[in-house]
């Protein structure tokens, strides 16, 4: 784990490790076994079996590859030992109004933790950029495809230790 790496929840580092052993351990021995008893029908340019096979053992050992890296240069981050829980900084649980006084709420996490439909964004994010370091009833613009937009932050709650 890199010390000055993307910030990712000890959640997602455990997600990303769990895919990794998953690949490594189930699916890529799995795609060992078809693509060796497919090698022993014989002709291999046109066994599907073979050259489909081949074809997924790529792509996990790519997946592997790129996992690998990926939990080597993260930086785990903790939300909950967030020591100063009245600025939006990682981990935070932010929710904003617009000018219409629409709120929405949104917990800032990392990268390759992000899941819009569920309200999580990335740290690398817009809207998440512009939140850093408010407090509450700071009014934050944000630079959207459709233009600019001001959100207020109404409240922000960080996970309890």
């Amino acid at each position: 784990m890199n010390a000055a790496g993307p910030p990712i929840t000890p959640q997602g580092m455990a997600a990303l490790r769990a895919r990794y052993h998953h690949l490594l351990s189930q699916e890529r021995p799995e795609i060992v076994e078809i693509v060796s008893w497919a090698a022993g029908n014989g002709d291999r340019s046109e066994n599907g079996d073979y050259l489909y096979g081949r074809k997924r053992m790529r792509e996990i050992d790519r997946e592997l590859a790129y996992l690998a890296r990926r939990m080597k240069a993260l930086r785990v981050v903790d939300p909950a030992a967030q020591p100063d829980r009245d600025r939006v900084f990682f981990g935070a649980q932010v929710t904003i109004a617009d000018e219409d006084d629409a709120q929405r709420t949104v917990t800032i996490l990392g990268d390759d933790e992000q899941d819009a439909s569920q309200g999580r964004i990335g740290w690398g994010a817009p809207l998440a950029r512009a939140l850093r370091g408010a407090a509450v009833g700071d009014l934050r613009t944000v630079r959207l495809p459709t233009g600019e937009k001001e959100w207020e932050v109404v409240s922000i709650v960080y996970p309890d230790l």
